[in-house]
């Protein structure tokens, strides 16, 4: 901490921290129109995002995505990093390197854990409010179909280049800032404000997932938040759950562009959410379970953890 930097207490430092996120996010965002208006005029181009039929609004999205990330999580999480600890370097825990075997573990857990994780959203797709919900209902079905348009859209890609272009846009920048933000910043500032590490591990996940604005997804989103936050504290570094959280995503934008290269069968996104594949969802969720706690041994064990970790559960 550093000692002239007058924001002590956790209370503090989440209000300083969401300060930092909205002004950075503001300031990136304006800079990022301000620098499309010449570009946009030059090519006369007619933009109209809402319509997604067009390569070009796609784009711009797509623009706006890389914007937004970078804005909204990476950079703030270096500023606070370096206000709260007096250095970028403690955010990324260079004291303390994954182990080949951890990274090898937990690519098994993320890929074995699909079924499971598909049935889970579709257990949370189909939840059901109260009469009196219904317009709070109507509201939040209304936005997870707008958030399914601009996502399909985006992982609509039939070249390599695509490909590549969404693992960089889907896959890297959100598991870096993501993770920087709400493992590597907020988690620590709950688990300070609350004196517990269970609490603010899960209030970090609470929060990860509701930001998505994708209350349909919520359930899983908010269990990957957990099992990415419980990896930092077992590891020690934030590298483990960056890793975990860009196999989550790649996976769904190489399935996408299989699919929609014809290679692979589009109901393999439904893979353990339909009756005839329950069977294997029990199963993915024996195994992931099972790996996860080998991790947390293998972890527990590490004398590097033992020697630096931030926090010990």
């Amino acid at each position: 901490m550093r000692r002239d930097f007058i924001v002590n207490t956790p209370k503090q430092k989440f209000f300083f921290a969401l300060f930092i996120i909205i002004s950075s996010f503001l300031i990136f965002s304006f800079i990022a129109f301000l620098i499309s208006l010449p570009f946009f005029n030059f090519f006369k181009l007619n933009i109209d995002l809402n319509d997604l039929s067009k390569h070009q609004n796609v784009m711009v999205l797509k623009y706006l995505q890389i914007i937004q990330t970078i804005g909204l999580f990476i950079i703030p999480a270096l500023i606070l990093s370096y206000l709260f600890n007096g250095s970028i370097k403690s955010l990324f825990d260079y004291k303390i390197k994954p182990r080949v075997v951890s990274i090898c573990i937990l690519l098994l857990i993320m890929i074995t854990s699909i079924p499971v994780l598909n049935y889970l959203v579709d257990l949370n797709s189909n939840m059901v409010f109260p009469k009196i919900l219904k317009a709070f209902e109507q509201w939040m079905r209304e936005s997870e179909n707008e958030a399914a348009k601009i996502t399909e859209a985006f992982l609509k890609v039939y070249t390599t280049k695509g490909l590549l272009f969404n693992i960089f846009l889907i896959g890297i920048l959100p598991a870096l800032g993501e993770e920087l933000i709400f493992r590597g910043i907020l988690q620590r500032i709950f688990i300070d404000w609350t004196k517990n590490i269970h609490a603010g591990i899960l209030i970090s996940a609470f929060i990860f997932s509701a930001i998505h604005l994708q209350f349909y997804g919520f359930l899983p989103r908010f269990l990957l938040g957990a099992f990415f936050g419980y990896l930092l504290v077992w590891s020690g570094t934030i590298w483990l759950p960056i890793f975990a959280h860009f196999v989550n995503n790649t996976v769904s934008v190489i399935v996408s562009y299989l699919i929609n290269i014809k290679i692979i069968d589009g109901e393999i996104e439904n893979f353990g959410s339909d009756t005839s594949t329950y069977l294997y969802t029990v199963l993915s969720l024996l195994t992931a379970l099972g790996l996860i706690f080998v991790l947390y041994k293998i972890e527990k064990q590490n004398k590097i953890y033992q020697k630096d970790a931030i926090y010990e559960v």
